[in-house]
């Protein structure tokens, strides 16, 4: 049996998730933040006391956690048995982000043309990612991704006999290469396999995992441990300025690949990782 939903639940819905997304820390990276403030000493625990200060002045007093208020990514789950009445999904979350943004004096830092380089005033469009699951729900993930983090990710197609120590190194290279100016501690997502198009889409989801999980496979739990131990071992530290953590999580997504193709996509997460959740 279907079950209706009106489109301006899911815009009214959008809308909330835009302030609370940037207004507030998750819980899980909060906690990350504090556990790993323990272990750094002199300038690297000042920038951890900091951030957390920040995080909660932020929470408090309902401003954005960072002037980079994002590109808007919503990661959707529509269940088969939902309909949407009075639009379409995509039109009801843009006009949730116009609402969100400039009702909340969020920052609007999208350009029409990537060239001509005018702003659209209003943070849309937005990023919208659509898969079919079972069931009569919408469930709508947030995650406003700021410029200087998304800047600093990366995608390589790898020839298949790289293998893990090719896939590693392209990883650590790109950490090295480009996160201090990415807002350290980072979470790191790793995209594997898939192809072009599809292997950055898995990075940035494996972004939406949290802080306390591991992949389901033993094996790619394993080298999600074996990366952050080597991320953080390079000594970039909280803001570029060294310490003991770089990264407070690393996260593996994995898709099956052509015989003939290794792809591998980084995409990092700053500090400030913003994401929401709600199910409609």
């Amino acid at each position: 049996m279907m079950r209706t939903i009106k489109s301006i639940e899911i815009s009214n819905a959008v809308e909330k998730l835009c302030a609370d997304a940037n207004y507030s820390l998750p819980s899980d990276v909060l906690e990350s933040l504090k556990k790993n403030s323990e272990k750094e000493t002199g300038i690297a625990k000042d920038i951890f006391n900091q951030i957390i200060k920040n995080a909660e002045i932020a929470e408090n007093e309902k401003i954005p956690l960072c002037q980079d208020t994002g590109t808007a990514n919503f990661f959707i789950k529509l269940g088969r048995d939902a309909q949407i009445s009075g639009g379409n999904i995509y039109d009801a979350v843009n006009k949730g982000v116009v609402a969100g943004y400039e009702k909340n004096y969020l920052r609007k830092s999208i350009v029409s043309d990537p060239l001509e380089r005018k702003n659209t005033g209003d943070n849309t469009p937005a990023n919208i990612y659509v898969d079919i699951v079972e069931g009569d729900k919408i469930e709508i993930t947030f995650m406003p991704k700021g410029g200087g983090s998304e800047n600093a990710g990366a995608l390589k197609m790898l020839e298949p006999s790289a293998g893990w120590e090719g896939v590693k190194d392209f990883v650590l290279k790109v950490v090295k290469d480009k996160s201090a100016n990415a807002c350290p501690p980072l979470v790191v997502g790793v995209g594997i396999g898939g192809d072009f198009a599809s292997v950055g889409l898995s990075a940035k989801k494996a972004l939406l995992r949290e802080l306390d999980s591991h992949n389901q496979d033993d094996s790619y739990a394993a080298k999600e441990q074996e990366l952050l131990k080597e991320i953080n071992n390079l000594k970039i530290g909280p803001m570029g300025m060294g310490g003991r953590t770089t990264a407070l999580a690393v996260f593996i997504e994995v898709k099956p690949a052509h015989i003939a193709s290794l792809p591998v996509a980084v995409s990092i997460q700053c500090h400030s990782c913003r994401r929401k959740k709600i199910v409609l």
